[in-house]
């Protein structure tokens, strides 16, 4: 009977060892566990960026009045017969 309790205990410290100290342990459970949580926040920031650059395409592709807005705002461009005209204001 005595042998059989040295066995169970010495099972039982190595169980707890690997628990410990092996490669499925509680420290490398923890490290996962930050990474995950940086990984998910990283995840959220990229949706998030994600959906504005696809609402931004999608208004590019459905509405031409985007389009024609940025190359007169952006690239000071004219459509055809178009004149463009400044009116400078008089000083006082």
């Amino acid at each position: 009977m005595r042998y059989v309790s040295i066995a169970l205990i010495a099972l039982l410290a190595l169980v707890h060892a690997e628990l410990l100290f092996g490669k499925g342990g509680v420290p490398r459970m923890m490290d996962l566990t930050a990474k995950l949580a940086a990984q998910q926040s990283d995840n959220t920031t990229a949706r998030a960026r994600n959906a504005q650059m696809d609402a931004e395409v999608r208004d590019l592709k459905e509405g031409l009045e985007i389009v024609e807005e940025r190359a007169r705002h952006e690239l000071g461009m004219l459509k055809p017969d178009e004149i463009y005209v400044q009116v400078a204001r008089a000083k006082r």
